[in-house]
């Protein structure tokens, strides 16, 4: 390695810079790769290892027909993986390949700061795809690398180190910095932040619009976080409460359950009919991107959840709330919830024959169950609600097991869980509840969404990760409406309780360091990971959520009653303008530290070279005057005498009020044109 850098560092100049500029277009690049097509990368990666070849062997660059061909072979390929030149993920293609092909014809600096402009184009579309904060530290290192690119370029004598390019790069960073969070905090806001749509295909919320058995399980592996949740004050509710709703399915063909809007029937849906009862709970979401319009908040809200402008929102009859259109950005919105409510028809009605139906032919075993249960004389009588005690209770009982790997269900999936596998993950036995409870003659339908949490102890903010994704069960009873039941807290109680999560296995390697890091400190990776939550959290709420909302905010902070986007853009004008003006005092300062006889030195050679005598900037004022008599004759014979006038004020010691009064002359010289 120390060979190498020494090589390196022997390297000429061009060659030098040009390995370094291929490292950073190289780091610029990487967050992207899995957002590109694996020949795109490929390409890229053996163009740049290409160039740095020729770099550092000192070989001829490629010729014309060379890149032609490549050109031709990134159009056909870019059309072949997206179908389309255009749009976000072709552009952001194209851009990668072009970049990477520009640096075989690096031959003059034009080509250099082409190159440079590219660069800091693509290290901007690493933001369509991801605004994270490791993204954001990683592309700050890209723009300082750049920028060190650039004012090497601008260093045209010797060889001079990089170092000192780095340190000026920085610099010009620094004072760029105070601007930038001036125009981040009072810019007016627009959404999307990049202009353009998520991409549909990019995000996913956790959960589906239906529900074949095994997706939820597998969305248990998932530790990555879909919301967070921060309560007002100190009201918090126990973790057990803590249900959020989304999609609900009520139609079952015997292997895919499905929401009524989907479903074969066409019976009108009634109302909600939501009855909050207690005092509400008032909290803020900050939820990821989801790609589906699902508002998720704690059961259940009886008035819209506040989103940002934009987005209507609506409550559908399952007590489910929906935006108008996708959450393809990171939201936060504000909601109040009641923990204790009903809703739902008190009496029977037509749209609850929905709620009963089974397809033919599947789960036999699971009704003849229910039909042996309603023949037992303590529940011939029984309620929806004593039936379902009685279900709970074989599933407390009967040796029922929660597992992540429940092993492969077939066609009569309520029938394996009751009588052979009995173990499942919560679809399963949410399923084999519902089915049950059909049976019995009970409505009841699956609900989906998220249940639990994890408080970070750091910052108070309850996080909601996918792997909380969870599916509970509702059934109808008559004068109360809809009831949740969650069977799975029959079958595993610290599911829901103590929130204990199943875990995924590991490798060998990861268990053995998870076990040895554990050993040696306690607590330690708990720690760690509520830190990096925290701070993820707070680049969310203040970076990434800073919103028009939180701008007009400010605005009433510093006095403003009732601002509006003009105020905004009036104290963006006044910011500007003070900066302009803060700006030319530091330019006059700094003028004024200036040699005064040098300026009037340089006024004077500027004015010849107007007048067709171009002399060198380090000519002295006796070599200025006679070069101007030498020219233009007798009518310079004025300037010649000011200009040795000027020489003697600065060598013959002549009094400091005589510079005055030559600057006074300057201005009544008769000057010689062209």
């Amino acid at each position: 390695m120390r060979a190498l850098l020494d090589r390196i560092n022997s390297l000429p100049r061009d060659a030098r810079d040009t390995l370094f500029l291929l490292t950073i277009i190289a780091w610029v690049v990487l967050p992207q790769v899995g957002n590109l097509p694996l020949w795109c990368s490929l390409l890229t990666g053996a163009v740049l290892l290409w160039r740095g070849w020729l770099a550092f062997a000192a070989k001829p660059l490629p010729g014309r027909w060379w890149l032609l061909g490549l050109l031709v072979l990134t159009l056909a390929a870019t059309w072949a993986s997206h179908r389309t030149l255009l749009g976000r993920d072709a552009g952001v293609t194209l851009t990668v390949v072009l970049l990477a092909l520009k640096t075989l014809e690096l031959r003059a600096r034009r080509d250099a700061f082409v190159v440079f402009f590219l660069g800091f184009f693509t290290m901007l579309t690493n933001f369509f795809f991801s605004q994270s904060l490791l993204t954001a530290a990683a592309m700050l290192v890209a723009l300082l690398g750049l920028l060190t690119a650039l004012v090497n370029a601008h260093m045209p004598v010797g060889k001079p180190p990089l170092k000192e390019a780095a340190r000026i790069a920085g610099g010009m960073a620094l004072l760029g910095a105070p601007i930038m969070a001036v125009l981040f905090v009072l810019f007016p806001r627009m959404a999307p932040l990049w202009g353009l749509p998520g991409d549909g295909m990019t995000g996913r919320s956790g959960l589906s619009a239906t529900m074949r058995v095994g997706n939820v399980a597998q969305l248990a592996l998932d530790d990555s976080i879909a919301m967070r949740i921060k309560f007002d004050g100190d009201r918090e509710p126990p973790r057990e409460q803590l249900y959020f709703r989304g999609p609900v399915l009520s139609s079952f063909d015997g292997r895919e359950w499905l929401p009524h809007t989907t479903a074969f029937s066409r019976r009108a849906q009634p109302e909600a009919q939501l009855k909050p009862l207690g005092a509400p709970l008032r909290y803020e979401v900050t939820l990821e991107p989801t790609q589906r319009n699902w508002v998720f908040v704690m059961e259940a809200a009886a008035r819209p959840p506040a989103l940002p402008a934009g987005y209507d929102v609506r409550m559908t009859p399952d007590l489910q709330w929906l935006a108008s259109r996708p959450l393809t950005d990171l939201v936060r919105y504000r909601a109040e919830s009641y923990p204790d409510f009903r809703h739902g028809p008190t009496t029977q009605t037509a749209a609850l024959q929905d709620d009963l139906a089974l397809p033919p032919g599947f789960n036999p075993r699971t009704l003849a169950m229910a039909a042996e249960m309603r023949r037992d004389p303590t529940l011939a009588a029984a309620d929806g609600q004593q039936l379902a005690l009685a279900a709970l209770n074989k599933l407390r009982t009967g040796g029922y097991g929660y597992t992540l790997e429940p092993g492969l269900y077939g066609l009569h999936g309520a029938d394996e869980f009751w009588f052979d596998k009995k173990e499942g993950f919560c679809e399963h036995i949410a399923q084999a509840f519902v089915v049950l409870m059909r049976g019995l003659g009970v409505p009841a339908r699956i609900v989906t969404g998220y249940q639990g949490g994890e408080r970070n102890t750091l910052d108070g903010y309850w996080v909601v990760r996918q792997s909380d994704a969870h599916a509970w069960a509702e059934i109808w009873v008559k004068d109360r409406g809809w009831l949740r039941v969650d069977p799975t807290a029959a079958v595993a109680p610290a599911r829901i309780g103590e929130l204990r999560r199943l875990q995924a296995q590991r490798g060998a390697i990861a268990s053995a360091f998870n076990t040895t890091l554990g050993t040696l400190t306690p607590g330690l990776v708990g720690a760690l990971r509520a830190g990096w939550d925290a701070l993820n959290n707070g680049w969310n709420q203040w970076v990434l959520n800073y919103t028009q909302g939180r701008q007009l905010d400010l605005l009433k902070n510093i006095g403003f009653e009732s601002p509006s986007w003009q105020d905004l853009s009036f104290l963006l004008i006044g910011a500007i303008v003070a900066a302009a003006l803060v700006g030319a005092l530091w330019t006059l300062w700094e003028r004024s530290r200036h040699d005064p006889w040098l300026r009037l030195l340089e006024r004077s050679r500027r004015r010849l070279l107007k007048a067709g005598l171009d002399l060198p900037p380090t000519s002295p004022p006796r070599r200025i005057a006679q070069q101007a008599l030498a020219r233009f004759g007798d009518a310079a014979r004025p300037l010649h005498d000011w200009l040795l006038a000027l020489e003697a004020w600065r060598y013959a010691h002549e009094p400091p009020g005589r510079l005055a009064t030559l600057k006074r002359e300057f201005h009544h010289l008769r000057w010689p044109v062209s």
